[in-house]
């Protein structure tokens, strides 16, 4: 059941995940797999990096990813090869697709218009992952756990317990 569009390959399961999407599961070769904010659009999903946006490291130069959608309660809907391009500033589908995208932007500091200008100006990166080949798992579940161990972080040490001035009676 897919159609076939040039290398594009589309199935009902992944035209709805893509329409439902607003974070996606983005793994790019020899990098671990990042919840990512993104925007679907013509049939493929929008995210940006950089910059004081999020951090995805690789994709701006990465030519394919693994896409994992999750429904609402976490739980895996599809997962699918995607190959990855960067949308220049200069072209045509920045012009139309970059305020569409900054539009959906939660918590956006200033207008859309200014947003856009900024990812310019700081130079962030919009990625477009368009859906190829098969999908690599949808309505199977793995046999095994998908659990990865936890990534190294700078919060290693225990904080101290506040200081007080005086002993606080309960009564």
């Amino acid at each position: 059941m897919s159609d076939e569009v040039g290398d594009r390959a589309t199935t009902p399961l992944v035209d709805e995940a893509l329409k439902k999407a607003a974070v996606a599961w983005v793994r790019v070769p020899d990098g671990p797999a990042l919840a990512l904010w993104c925007v679907p659009l013509e049939g493929a999903l929008f995210v940006v990096s950089g910059p004081g946006e999020q951090k995805a490291p690789g994709l701006a130069g990465a030519t394919e990813a693994e896409v994992t959608i999750r429904g609402d309660h976490g739980g895996r809907i599809v997962t699918f090869p995607a190959r990855v391009s960067r949308v220049e500033p200069a072209s045509e589908l920045w012009a139309s697709v970059a305020p569409a995208v900054a539009g959906k932007r939660l918590n956006a500091p200033g207008s859309a218009t200014e947003m856009v200008d900024r990812w310019v100006a700081d130079g962030c990166a919009l990625s477009r992952l368009e859906p190829v080949g098969t999908p690599l798992a949808g309505a199977a579940l793995p046999d095994g756990s998908l659990a990865e161990p936890p990534r190294d972080t700078p919060a290693v040490r225990r904080t101290r317990k506040p200081f007080r001035l005086h002993r606080v009676r309960r009564r």
